[in-house]
């Protein structure tokens, strides 16, 4: 494995927001420095030329400084790599780039971040893991102490042997122990249809099928409570939570060119000019027609409750992708983000009326949220050169009657919404 370091990663502005959380943790911590760190797993090695082509590959942002001048080697050093297992976006762009720049002796790049921090001495533990919960997320990224460490990102596990699960001997009790084992999230009908349907099929199911009837039968992919049928006080309601959302459309649909067909609904827009190349000369043309308008929106909710910025982010990038995914000629052109999140308890602002419920300790707070997922959102909108141009944000908490007396209701698991 090679290691080269690379440019600084935090502005001064980013850098002194980060320094008013560690002071909370301790009054002492300082952080001396940030820099981008490159591992290239090589096949075999590089000779100076060809080192000097990845070496410039590898040098963006601005330069860095020395180790002597910044003291590193004495401080603490915190660094954040993916999780082993895993490729990063980054890592998958930087090796195309590699290949085709024609270094076929990189199998694969990838990207750490190195945090030096001074740590006053008899530091407690939970203070380091307070350091370590602000530099790194916790659900795609690991911190390391060295870094040689990294060396555990390029290890190549031998795939494991395809699993039966004995369903026509163990029956449902089999069935339940993978649904655990496997972290299927299988519901009670979902476990009973499958073990009818295997039963009728006369074979054991194997793991791989399992996986992918979860996944491919999910909430997220079938919306089945969303299309659900569903009763008040025993009445039952005409229409399921979807079907009344389409019944919009059904009762009043005038100019509607497409809707629940596809990625994004488009509506009738105007008769106008417009600039775009020939496909074939790639010269740009004047044409007039009808240029219709394409909108979408989706909620990324339970990422950002875990890691607001990317996980605003990517709420972003999906409905990017699916507004270009539409019909033939879609470009999506602005966007917008939107935000429900429960009381912010902004330290030294409290208002009269937030309370201190306590939240579970998989998510993060609503500051949290609201400090780093519009940046998320808007960081990806602006990447892509589409700018993020309105949206909402809203805090709320209340105090309502619940079955068992008075409970709060709140966005504790925010709203995220990313449209366009």
């Amino acid at each position: 494995m090679l290691t080269l370091r690379g440019a600084p990663v935090l502005s001064d502005f980013r850098l002194d927001k980060l320094a008013q959380k560690l002071a909370l943790i301790h009054p002492d911590i300082q952080l001396l420095h940030t820099e981008y760190v490159h591992f290239a797993d090589l096949q075999s090695p590089l000779d100076g030329a060809r080192l000097k082509v990845l070496e410039s590959l590898l040098e963006y942002g601005p330069g860095f400084a020395s180790v002597e001048e910044l003291e590193l080697e004495s401080s603490a050093l915190r660094l954040v790599v993916p999780r082993p297992g895993t490729i990063s976006p980054w890592s998958s762009k930087a090796t195309d780039i590699a290949h085709n720049c024609g270094l076929a002796e990189v199998l694969r790049l990838e990207r750490g971040v190195a945090w030096y921090f001074l740590m006053p001495a008899g530091l407690e533990d939970f203070q380091r893991k307070a350091v370590d919960e602000l530099v790194h997320d916790r659900m795609t990224e690991i911190v390391l102490d060295s870094v040689d460490d990294p060396a555990q990102l390029f290890r190549h596990a031998s795939p494991a042997p395809l699993e039966h699960v004995d369903v026509l001997a163990g029956g449902r009790d089999a069935l339940a122990a993978a649904d655990r084992a496997l972290g299927l999230a299988l519901a009670e009908d979902e476990i009973e249809y499958l073990v009818d349907s295997f039963v009728e099929l006369g074979r054991n199911p194997t793991d791989v099928e399992l996986m992918m009837f979860a996944q491919a039968n999910s909430e997220h992919c079938r919306h089945k409570i969303f299309n659900a049928s569903w009763s008040i006080d025993g009445e039952q309601q005409e229409h399921s939570l979807f079907g009344m959302i389409r019944n919009t459309n059904e009762c009043g649909g005038q100019n509607v060119l497409s809707a629940y067909s596809d990625n994004a609904a488009v509506v009738a827009g105007h008769y106008a000019g417009r600039f775009y190349p020939d496909p074939d000369t790639g010269e740009y043309g004047f044409s007039a027609e009808n240029i219709h308008l394409l909108m979408k929106v989706e909620t990324h909710n339970h990422p950002t409750a875990i890691a607001p910025f990317p996980g605003a982010g990517t709420g972003a990038g999906g409905e990017i992708r699916d507004e270009g995914a539409v019909g033939r000629g879609s470009k999506p052109k602005v966007g917008l983000t939107g935000f429900s999140v429960s009381n912010l308890k902004i330290p030294g602002y409290l208002q009269p009326w937030e309370q201190d419920y306590g939240k579970p300790g998989r998510i993060v707070s609503a500051l949290d949220i609201m400090l780093e997922g519009p940046i998320g959102g808007a960081a990806f909108n602006n990447e892509f050169g589409r700018p993020n141009i309105c949206g909402y944000f809203r805090s709320f908490e209340m105090v309502a009657p619940g079955v068992s007396g008075s409970e709060v209701r709140g966005y504790h698991k925010p709203i995220m919404i990313a449209g366009g």
